[in-house]
């Protein structure tokens, strides 16, 4: 019996160890799982994917294309510059845009910031000047979505070695960048934005509870409601005669934009018509029955409005200049809207013969033949910068194509990375190779006159004391009927070109 109860208690006790171990290993196998998912989540050296996401976002610290085919020539480029640098005093500029981007007009709009920004960086290396400049790609995601990672991994690189000392892209206004832009600023990361536009996502806002909202925030373009009365102006519009059509409850820049118009045509006998589009704009949506209908109304309206002034991006106004082409052909109506009219030229879903009976003029953020044509103003812009830029482009059009300079993306963003670097440099103090973080965002205000300002290819770029560009140039241009663009002039906030001296008046500081 004592044999027997011993026996029984060893197979029981082996039996234990048995479990013991399967447990054990099961234990081992989850932990190891875990440790593998995680690092199948890293797309490349400071990307990775999210749990439950779809998209490799965050800042990329060596070569990467985020998956875009569309990238891999230029983030090659900016590879070899990056590695061209050697020793030396360096310091890192991020480029931050949604690099996953899904739709093809984002995607080209991008691919051109991210040329722009590396035929800046290879401008600002080419010579003896230090510190030199080096660029990384930081993505937010498609919509944006995981600003709050992206800006965090920023966060943590303005210290050795990258030496973080400004974020530049941040080309358009949405709440994402609204957002990642309010975050990079309040950690003392300086700021400069290609193609924002919107009021609101700019200091010294007139009337605003916070005049500095974004500390440390520069900017290139114009607001949108600088952009609205340099084209109204240029094209002189009764408000008698102009209807307002505008995105509700709309988004950063559709927001301002409406705003701006609706003060320019204040005392207009129409009320101003509304749609509602997906939350994605790029989308179609169901927006263009609404169209449908607005183009009804303006159809009936007397003979004497002959004017519409659109607040929308760009999916809706391909949408709604189609709909008054298929429902309004027997009038004709001049369209006005802001730097979104761009897209136009390149969306295949636009009706061309929509354009039979409407002049669409919009205002461009850049324009090629701005400063090389003849009769092009003798201030506020710099014809040799233009060129200069121009036959950059040209003597690498295996890597641009011979459209990059169209839309005018690649140009501010060109601009944008010689603000930021001549910034960079202006803090630097003598003999010492990198500027301190809190020492860039206080150059702003001084970058401006013939000595400091920034000769960009778009125009002057002279900051006032909020970090915006006094009386920058606006391109006023025409879609043709073939889709084609007609340069009309350039048009200026102030109803004319700043003096040689560029210096904000008192009202702009």
């Amino acid at each position: 019996m004592v044999w027997l109860r011993e026996h029984v208690w060893e197979i029981r006790f082996r039996r234990y160890l048995a479990l013991v171990a399967a447990l054990a290993l099961v234990a081992a196998g989850v932990w190891a799982g875990t440790i593998l998912t995680e690092e199948d989540r890293s797309c490349a050296a400071g990307v990775v994917l999210p749990e439950g996401g779809d998209e490799c976002v965050g800042v990329a610290t060596e070569r990467y294309a985020f998956g875009q085919r569309a990238f891999t020539g230029i983030a090659d480029a900016i590879d070899r510059e990056n590695r061209a640098l050697g020793t030396g005093a360096q310091v890192t500029v991020a480029v931050l845009e949604p690099f996953t981007a899904r739709d093809r007009e984002t995607v080209g709009d991008v691919l051109h910031e991210l040329q722009g920004a590396y035929l800046a960086q290879r401008q600002a290396n080419d010579g003896p000047y230090k510190p030199r400049v080096r660029v990384l790609l930081a993505n937010t995601g498609a919509n944006g979505a995981y600003w709050r990672y992206t800006v965090d991994r920023l966060a943590g690189m303005t210290g050795a070695p990258h030496h973080l000392r400004a974020v530049t892209g941040i080309g358009s206004s949405t709440d994402a960048n609204k957002a990642a832009v309010k975050a990079l600023t309040a950690r003392g990361i300086p700021v400069v934005g290609t193609a924002i536009t919107a009021d609101d996502l700019a200091n010294g806002r007139p009337g605003a509870a916070d005049e500095e909202p974004y500390p440390g925030l520069a900017r290139v373009a114009p607001t949108n409601t600088d952009l609205a009365r340099a084209l109204t102006s240029f094209t002189q519009v009764p408000p008698e005669r102009a209807y307002l059509v505008y995105d509700k409850p709309g988004d950063p820049y559709t927001r301002t934009l409406q705003t701006s118009f609706e003060e320019l045509i204040s005392g207009s006998p129409y009320a101003p018509a509304t749609f509602t589009p997906p939350a994605d704009r790029a989308q179609e949506g169901l927006t263009a029955n609404t169209f449908r209908q607005i183009s009804y109304t303006l159809c009936g309206t007397r003979p004497a409005t002959d004017t519409i002034l659109f607040a929308g991006r760009r999916t809706q106004l391909r949408q709604f200049i189609n709909a008054l082409g298929q429902h309004c052909g027997g009038r004709t109506f001049t369209l006005l809207t802001g730097d979104e009219g761009a897209y136009l030229t390149s969306d295949p879903q636009l009706d061309a013969t929509a354009l039979d009976n409407l002049t669409v003029r919009y205002t461009a953020l850049a324009h090629p033949d701005a400063w090389t044509t003849v009769g092009a103003p003798g201030r506020g812009g710099s014809p040799s910068a233009a060129r200069e830029l121009e036959e950059a482009v040209a003597a690498e059009e295996e890597l641009f194509g011979e459209d990059a300079l169209d839309d005018g993306q690649l140009t501010v963003a060109y601009d944008a990375m010689t603000l930021a670097v001549h910034g960079i440099r202006e803090a630097t103090p003598e003999n010492s190779g990198i500027p301190p973080l809190a020492q860039v965002r206080t150059v702003w205000p001084h970058l401006n006159g013939p000595r400091l300002r920034v000769n960009g290819a778009s125009g002057w770029i002279c900051l006032d004391n909020h970090g915006n560009p006094y009386d920058k140039a606006v391109p006023v241009v025409e879609l043709t009927e073939r889709r084609g663009t007609r340069f009309l002039g350039i048009a200026w906030p102030e109803g004319r070109p700043p003096e040689k001296e560029c210096v904000p008046s008192p009202d702009d500081s």
